[in-house]
C-alpha cells in the first residue's frame, strides 16, 4: 500500500514532492535562480580580472571598512575625547585620511570603468549603483565636515546654510544643528552607502566582470562553440553573454 500526496496544484520539485508556495521558499528560489552559489562565491575568474582597476575597487571597500570602524570609535567617545587625547587625535586622523583614500580609490575605479564602458552587456545597473554610491558618499563627507566641532566646521556650516536655504532645503536640513547633522552622518548616510555597496557587489557577481572591448566579437558575428579541451586548458574565453551580445 502506497501513500499519495494530495493534489494541491503546486509544481513538483525534482524529488517528486510539491514545491512550497511560502514567501520564504519563493524568495529562496528567486535568489538561487538570479544568483546561484557558484556566482556569489566563485573560485575562478576570467584572465582579464587580473587588472589594477579592480584592485582599486577592492581598496575602496577596504577604506570604507576603516572609515566605519574609526567612525564608530569616534561616535562612542565624542569630541571631548578626540580633541584632547593623543589616541583620540590618532583615531580622528585615521578616520579623516581613510575618507581621503576612500574617495581617491573610488574615483580611480569609476573613471577606469567609465573608459572601459563597463555598462556593456546589460551592466548599466551595476554602473548606476557605482555612481549612486559616489553621490551618497559626497553627502556623507559633507555632513562629516560639519560635525568636526571646530572653527572649520563652524565656517562650513554657516556658509552652506545660505546656499541650502536659497534652494529650500534649509527647512528640512539645518546644517547649523549639530545633533541633526551628527545623526544623519553617523546613522543614516553610512547605512545608505553600505546598502548601495552591497547591491553593487552583488550585481557584479550576477553579471560578471565586463570583458575588454577588444574581446567583443564584431557586430553580427556568430559565437563559435569552444571545445571542452580548450575551455579547460586555462586559456581565457569569452562567451556571447559576457561580450554583451
Amino acid at each position: 500500500m502506497t501513500a499519495t500526496l494530495p493534489a494541491t496544484g503546486a509544481p513538483e520539485t525534482p524529488e517528486g514532492g510539491p514545491e512550497s508556495r511560502m514567501w520564504t521558499a519563493r524568495l529562496r528560489r528567486a535568489w538561487v535562480s538570479k544568483l546561484p552559489p557558484d556566482k556569489l562565491l566563485p573560485d575562478r575568474q576570467p584572465a582579464y580580472v587580473a587588472s589594477w582597476i579592480y584592485v582599486f575597487g577592492v581598496l575602496t571597500i577596504a577604506a570604507f571598512l576603516v572609515v566605519l570602524a574609526s567612525g564608530l570609535v569616534l561616535a562612542f567617545t565624542g569630541p571631548a575625547w578626540y580633541h584632547t587625547s593623543s589616541l583620540g587625535h590618532f583615531t580622528n586622523s585615521t578616520h579623516f585620511w581613510s575618507v581621503q583614500l576612500f574617495f581617491v580609490f573610488m574615483v580611480i575605479h569609476l573613471w577606469g570603468k567609465f573608459w572601459m564602458a563597463a555598462w556593456r552587456g546589460r551592466r548599466w545597473l551595476t554602473w548606476l549603483t557605482g555612481g549612486l554610491c559616489f553621490l551618497a558618499s559626497l553627502a556623507t563627507a559633507f555632513t562629516g565636515y560639519l560635525i568636526q566641532t571646530n572653527f572649520d566646521s563652524q565656517w562650513i556650516s554657516f556658509e552652506a546654510k545660505d546656499g541650502l536655504n536659497a534652494v529650500g532645503i534649509g527647512a528640512f536640513f539645518n546644517v547649523a544643528n549639530l545633533g541633526q547633522t551628527l545623526l544623519i552622518h553617523a546613522c543614516l548616510l553610512p547605512l545608505v552607502v553600505g546598502v548601495i555597496t552591497v547591491w553593487h557587489v552583488l550585481l557584479v557577481r550576477r553579471r560578471g566582470v565586463v570583458p575588454p572591448m577588444e574581446a567583443v566579437p564584431p557586430h553580427g558575428a556568430v559565437p563559435v562553440a569552444v571545445p571542452a579541451a580548450v575551455a579547460t586548458s586555462g586559456e581565457p574565453t569569452v562567451t556571447s553573454e559576457e561580450s554583451g551580445s
